[in-house]
């Protein structure tokens, strides 16, 4: 491996450490007492009756070392914790003369000398820094360093951002650099590792909320010898124990029901699916999603408790139910509105989809791009329609309810629409975040349901369902009334975070392998 000048440079400041015996990889914990945030945000000033709290009891902090600047008999450098930053004060009159050459540094102070005015140290060098707060001249709080321990060496430099009148320079930017390394993105970049904190707020707060209402989370496989529970395309794998191909799971619903049959009140699941689709700024091939099933409901309670937890959850991540998404101020504030597929599509073209057959939706779809069409049925024609012509039409949360029982062979029928379903979308800025039902529970209707999608299958339909014949088993054994949704987490924080894509709010996004 050809090393640049700068990684060449810090393998010998490295040496020198191990030489003046400074350990530049330490085992001992370092126990941390203060964070920078907090020390800026508690610390009034010397001159009140806390100055003597805080020269006699000493902090200790700990983080990344960000710049460096030496004046003389005075060094500042700038620390970087997991909460912010703070400037550091190191003194030449602290400290005792420095080592001789030749002899090893036996004392903390020696130590310290060495590494700040040898200029061992190097910007992405981990320090732990004993001291007390105070603010210098120029107003700026920071810590007087009386110890410096180095934690660990950074053999790499760091892009260096600079600023100058708020525009950033140098800047690490370049998305696929960012997305790859994502560990140096959440160094330098600011406000990269909120988004991530905010997404965890995110699942934390839909936790609270299904945990408050007495629903149990659980876990359910994620290698599965049926992909069921959604229509997609699944990744193939081989299990060599069992010498059998079994799938990585589409979606969790099929064995969250069979929990329910098992009399669970209410089962949830937060975790991984995958899907082997395409990739653009809205899909990714593993996804996160959350899927919520509880008995004696139907889908229009799970519309209300839907728009109340997205109602909690952008209070938790921004303080109100306003979000700027891009150019568009959405507002998660309950209640939604509620719109029949159908008089969507109506509203939006014109065309009375309800009374027109299989041929003559197909023509419409055809008018407004949809390809392949002989290979769709009537239901998959209708979905392609809003797709094209409504969906990105929704900015605010909008409900689309009633689809036709083509599109959804899991979702009990309409109580008084014939021909449809009892299902919602939810959609939000122009794309769809939840998906839910009143779910079926006649083991003889789903049979046949099961049935067309094999039909579909045949015309070459990749996406139609299979048969689960043991999930077929347990319907038979009776589930009551339920009512199920699923909401996709990594959209959901796309629009919480208005971030641009859904790279943007996974850590470490799928990506084209490395050259």
């Amino acid at each position: 491996m050809e090393l640049s000048e700068q990684e060449v440079i810090r393998r010998e400041s490295l040496q020198k450490m191990r030489d003046l015996g400074i350990n530049p990889y330490p085992a001992d914990e370092y126990v941390v007492t203060g964070y920078s945030t907090d020390i800026k945000s508690t610390f009034v000033d010397e001159q009140t009756a806390d100055a003597e709290w805080y020269t006699s009891k000493p902090v200790r902090i700990a983080g990344r070392l960000m710049s460096r600047r030496i004046m003389g008999k005075a060094s500042f450098v700038e620390i970087q914790d997991s909460k912010g930053r703070i400037q550091v004060y190191v003194s030449r009159d602290d400290i005792q003369a420095p080592t001789p050459e030749g002899e090893t540094a036996t004392t903390a102070e020696q130590q310290m000398y060495n590494v700040v005015f040898k200029k061992l140290l190097d910007i992405g060098d981990f320090v732990g820094i004993e001291g007390f707060v105070f603010r210098t001249q120029m107003g700026e709080i920071s810590v007087h360093a009386q110890k410096l321990t180095v934690l660990a060496k950074s053999l790499r430099p760091l892009p260096i951002v600079k600023y100058k009148d708020g525009v950033a320079y140098d800047g690490f930017t370049d998305p696929e650099q960012r997305y790859r390394q994502r560990y140096v993105d959440l160094v330098v970049n600011e406000g990269v590792k909120d988004v991530f904190l905010k997404r965890a707020t995110i699942i934390r707060t839909m936790r609270q909320v299904f945990d408050e209402a007495g629903y149990t989370e659980v876990e359910t496989p994620m290698l599965q010898a049926i992909a069921g529970g959604a229509s997609a395309r699944p990744f193939i794998t081989h299990h060599n124990a069992l010498d059998v191909d079994m799938y990585m799971r589409i979606a969790t619903e099929l064995y969250l029901k069979r929990l329910i049959v098992g009399g669970f009140e209410g089962v949830y699941e937060i975790g991984r699916n995958f899907r082997n689709e395409g990739m653009d700024r809205t899909h990714n091939p593993e996804f996160t999603c959350m899927e919520l099933y509880v008995q004696y409901k139907d889908y229009n309670w799970m519309m209300s408790f839907t728009e109340q937890l997205l109602e909690k959850i952008a209070i938790a991540v921004n303080g109100t139910t306003e979000v700027k998404i891009g150019d568009n101020i959405v507002n998660f504030k309950a209640p939604y509105r509620r719109l029949p597929i159908l008089e969507a599509i109506q509203e939006k073209t014109g065309y009375d989809l309800s009374t027109m057959t299989e041929d003559e939706i197909r023509q419409v779809a055809k008018k407004y791009g949809v390809e392949d069409t002989d290979k769709m049925g009537k239901g998959k024609l209708i979905d392609e329609i809003f797709g094209e012509t409504c969906e990105g039409t929704f900015i605010q949360p909008t409900f689309i309810t009633d689809y036709p029982v083509e599109m959804s062979p899991l979702t009990k029928m309409h109580r008084s629409k014939p021909g449809l379903t009892e299902r919602f979308e939810l959609m939000v800025n122009g794309k769809e975040l939840a998906n839910a039902y009143s779910e079926l529970n006649d083991p003889i209707d789903q049979y046949e349901r099961f049935v067309e999608q094999m039909k579909l299958a045949d015309k070459g339909d990749d996406e139609a369902m299979i048969i689960d014949h043991d999930f077929m088993r347990a319907l038979e054994y009776g589930m009551p009334p339920t009512s199920g949704i699923g909401i996709g987490i990594d959209r959901l924080a796309i629009f919480m975070t208005g971030q641009p894509s859904i790279q943007d709010v996974l850590l470490f996004p799928t990506m084209k392998p490395e050259k």
